[in-house]
C-alpha cells in the first residue's frame, strides 16, 4: 500500500511505510498548505520546474532531512544556489533512474521552467508495483497517449486549474489518451485565477474515461492501491 498525503497545490508525499517521496514542496506562503515545512520528512524529493510554487521549500527541506533532490541540472542548481551541500541528482526528458522504492521516469511536460535554460518536467513513479503519473504543469499533448502505453498507468495525478496549466476539458482528455485507472486533481483553487469546479470535472472524466477520480482536499490521505 502507498499513502498519498495532499498538502495543497501540487504538493505531495508518497509513503510506501518505508520510503517518502515528496514532490514540488510549495508550502510556505501557499495560502492552501496543509502542512508546516518544517514538519515534513522524506528521502527523497522530486521537483517538476522551478517556478516557486513548485520549487517552495525543497532547498530548505533537503538540508534538513537530507533528502536527494532530483529535477533537470538548471533546477538543481537553483536548489544548490539556495542552500550548498544539499544531495541533488540531474535527469532530463526520459531518463530513469532506480531508487530504493521502485524507480522514477522523467517525462515531458509543455509548460515554462522558471529555470534559465531549464525545461518543466513529470514523472512516472514506480513503488510497492503501482505505476504512478505526476503531469507537472502542463498543457494536453499528445504524446500522453505514449505515457501510458509504456506504462500502464494505476494513477495519474494531473493539473486542472486551467490558465497556467491545462483546464477541465483537456485534462479530462489527458486522463482518457493516458489510459488511466484513477486520476487525482491537483493545481487549482489555490487563486481566484485557478479556480474550478473539481466536481464537475469528476462528473466530465469518469464520463468520458475508464478512471475514477478521488477528489482529495489539502490534509487528506488516499490510499493508492
Amino acid at each position: 500500500m502507498v499513502k498519498f498525503s495532499y498538502f495543497g497545490h501540487s504538493c505531495f508525499l508518497l509513503d510506501d511505510g518505508e520510503h517518502k517521496v515528496l514532490v514540488d514542496p510549495y508550502l510556505t506562503g501557499n495560502p492552501a498548505a496543509a502542512a508546516d515545512p518544517d514538519s515534513i520528512t522524506c528521502d527523497t524529493i522530486l521537483l517538476s520546474h522551478a517556478h516557486s510554487d513548485h520549487l517552495g521549500d525543497a532547498p530548505d527541506i533537503a538540508k534538513r532531512t537530507g533528502a536527494t533532490v532530483f529535477g533537470v541540472p538548471e533546477v538543481l542548481q537553483l536548489c544548490v544556489q539556495q542552500a550548498p551541500g544539499i544531495k541533488t541528482h540531474g535527469m532530463n526528458l526520459g531518463g530513469s533512474q532506480h531508487l530504493p522504492f521502485g524507480k522514477i521516469r522523467m517525462t515531458l511536460a509543455l509548460h515554462s521552467s522558471g529555470a534559465a535554460g531549464g525545461i518543466a518536467c513529470g514523472y512516472v513513479i514506480h513503488m510497492q508495483e503501482l505505476n504512478i503519473y505526476y503531469a507537472g504543469d502542463t498543457a494536453l499533448f499528445g504524446d500522453m497517449k505514449l505515457i501510458g502505453q509504456k506504462d500502464p498507468l494505476d494513477y495519474a495525478i494531473l493539473p486542472i486549474g486551467d490558465n497556467y496549466t491545462m483546464g477541465l476539458e483537456d485534462a479530462a482528455m489527458a486522463a482518457q489518451w493516458l489510459n488511466a485507472r484513477n486520476v487525482i486533481p491537483v493545481h487549482y483553487n489555490t487563486w481566484p485565477v485557478i479556480a474550478q469546479d473539481v466536481e464537475r470535472y469528476k462528473q466530465l472524466t469518469e464520463t468520458m474515461t475508464r478512471a475514477s477520480v478521488h477528489i482529495v482536499k489539502p490534509g487528506e490521505d488516499l490510499e493508492l492501491k
